[in-house]
């Protein structure tokens, strides 16, 4: 008789909870939306993270160096090259797909993001060549006029494919024999980096097709002493530093390069002893001529370990003026770093930890850190 009862108080319980949820008011529709990002500024950073563990998976993380939040990413493929227009408002992806998640029939595309809501825009479908390597400013360029887009190829052959933005469409490819990547300078001028230490130089038409070609003199000895193809690019000058930690400044204003007298990072004490390394170890600021490389103890072979230190340079007198040690229990050796363009510049580090440092250019003070930037976080742009 007592079981029946509690089964009879039970049902009346139930009930009443039934009748309750039944006259709840119901939720709101969700309703989704695309946020728009705060304005630009030069102290955003566009993080890539190679994510290692998942090569088909790698993104690209925006920081906003001011407050150190991240404000978005925008997914990339497999092992992308990138490039940010030279508004800013568009970011550039060449990257691979296969049908499979990592295997079956590949294919290449470029895909164009809009910067103000991380959003898609358009894509073109590439030649199933484009080079899959380390991260470098010239795996993917625009043209000064931002109307080309070149893409460098590696099958091993090696060329660069061209983009014409507005059309969205692939409208030629130029064989740059054996030389690699696509250094834009100038409307419609591309060099390319050949093993036997010149710069491959092609002058294009306003079709995309070649208009003239220069072979520069050599200007490193890739047996003795290899430059880092990491280099940084600023305007028409780019900035490259060899293993021993040499300087090489090319000017690619005209159609035959221009090199200016080397000059070394290490005194000569130091040399073969200091070494720069990791995978972005090179960044320009040409508005107070200074240059930022992570550096390290190291021998022969130790050109991929990371900075235990970043050492600051004035590109006019060629002196060391600072020297900003990285606590390396804390954060990890920096792998790469990159400075903002403006008045008052900002120096962002990526570190083995995958750490996200935001350095103030002119002390050398730490303002923010990022923690767990991914996992693998390789190379950085900036506006």
């Amino acid at each position: 008789m007592r079981a029946r009862s509690l089964s009879v108080a039970s049902l009346a319980i139930s009930l009443v909870f039934a009748s309750t949820v039944d006259a709840a008011a119901p939720l709101p529709a969700e309703r989704l939306e695309v946020v728009r990002l705060p304005a630009q500024t030069p102290h955003w950073a566009f993080v890539y993270d190679s994510a290692t563990y998942y090569e088909t998976d790698a993104r690209l993380y925006v920081y906003d160096g001011d407050s150190g939040r991240l404000l978005g990413q925008i997914d990339a493929g497999y092992y992308p090259g990138f490039a940010l227009s030279s508004d800013g408002k568009t970011t550039a992806v060449a990257t691979t797909y296969w049908s499979r998640g990592w295997h079956g029939i590949r294919t290449d595309v470029v895909e164009f993001t809009d910067n103000t809501t991380l959003g898609f825009t358009k894509e073109v479908v590439l030649p199933a060549k484009r080079l899959q390597g380390p991260p470098s400013a010239f795996n993917v360029t625009y043209s000064a006029d931002q109307g080309f887009l070149y893409v460098a190829n590696a099958t091993p052959a090696t060329s660069f494919t061209v983009v014409d933005v507005a059309k969205a469409a692939v409208i030629g490819e130029i064989e740059t024999d054996g030389c690699v990547l696509a250094i834009a300078s100038g409307p419609r001028r591309v060099s390319s980096l050949c093993e036997s230490g010149r710069l491959l130089t092609v002058v294009l038409n306003d079709e995309g097709r070649e208009a003239s070609r220069a072979l520069s003199m050599p200007f490193f000895n890739a047996d003795k002493d290899p430059i880092f193809v990491q280099g940084a690019p600023s305007g028409s000058q780019v900035t490259f530093v060899s293993f021993l930690g040499e300087v090489h400044v090319a000017d690619l204003s005209a159609a035959e390069p221009k090199f200016a007298p080397t000059w070394s990072l290490v005194t000569q004490a130091e040399r073969g002893k200091w070494r720069p390394g990791g995978t972005q170890m090179v960044a320009y600021q040409r508005r107070t001529a200074r240059l930022f490389v992570p550096m390290h103890r190291g021998g022969e072979g130790s050109h991929k370990n990371g900075g235990t230190e970043i050492w600051v340079f004035d590109t006019d007198s060629h002196k060391r003026i600072a020297r900003w040690p990285i606590d390396t229990k804390r954060y990890g050796t920096v792998l790469g770093v990159q400075v903002s363009a403006d008045a008052e510049p900002l120096v962002f580090a990526v570190t083995e930890n995958s750490n996200l440092l935001m350095i103030d250019a002119h002390s050398g003070a730490i303002k923010h850190v990022a923690e767990k930037v991914g996992q693998t976080p390789w190379y950085l742009v900036t506006p």
